[in-house]
């Protein structure tokens, strides 16, 4: 069994999950070209499993006895997915997607046994729905600044009373579904568990 657990993420939510659950684990950054972009005609779960597989096989390449765990997480409305946004033009068009629709969280997990174990791709989803917002309110949250580096531009775990998980996985929404990590450990590496 790998003797280490290793997160292939920057993400501060992640690495925050992982501590608030009391998992021991080091993080290392995926390099940039781990993260390419949407490929033609995939879905959503399509393209957070290739991204949360993409991240954890470019960490597993870098370290030896470790289970890499790779994650990444969108969200989706209408068939369309709405990953970070680019700036605050494209953060508004986002949240006014979204305002007063049902949508989707997606995320894939991968855990990735190194040197010889073979990788594990799960994802979860998260059924959400979000207030409809005004213009104005809108434009006051994109003021907090709140919204930089979060897929659709919101961050639940900022307390916005105006999106809400109707089923599924808050952590998963956060960025992290803590609960399928736990049940998919078990069965790798229950010698990591906290």
């Amino acid at each position: 069994m790998p003797s280490e657990l290793i997160l292939a993420s920057g993400s501060p939510r992640r690495r925050e999950l992982m501590h608030k659950a009391g998992y021991r684990f080091r993080v290392v950054v995926p390099d940039d070209h781990a993260e390419c972009g949407l490929c033609s005609g995939e879905s959503p779960l399509q393209f957070v499993r290739r991204m949360a597989y993409q991240k954890a096989a470019n960490v597993a390449s870098k370290v030896g006895d470790a289970l890499v765990i790779g994650c990444d997480t969108v969200a989706e409305c209408q068939g369309m997915i709405l990953g970070k946004p680019r700036d605050e033009r494209d953060a508004r068009e986002m949240l006014g997607r979204l305002r007063g629709r049902k949508h989707r969280v997606l995320s894939g997990l991968c855990l990735w046994p190194v040197p010889n174990g073979e990788p594990i791709i799960e994802t979860a989803v998260s059924h959400l729905i979000m207030d409809p917002l005004s213009d104005s309110q809108i434009e006051e949250y994109l003021l907090t600044g709140q919204w930089e580096g979060k897929a659709g531009a919101f961050g639940y775990q900022d307390g916005l009373d105006w999106v809400h998980v109707v089923e599924g996985s808050e952590s998963n929404v956060v960025g992290l579904p803590m609960e399928l990590l736990g049940r998919l450990l078990a069965q790798v590496a229950p010698n990591l568990l906290p």
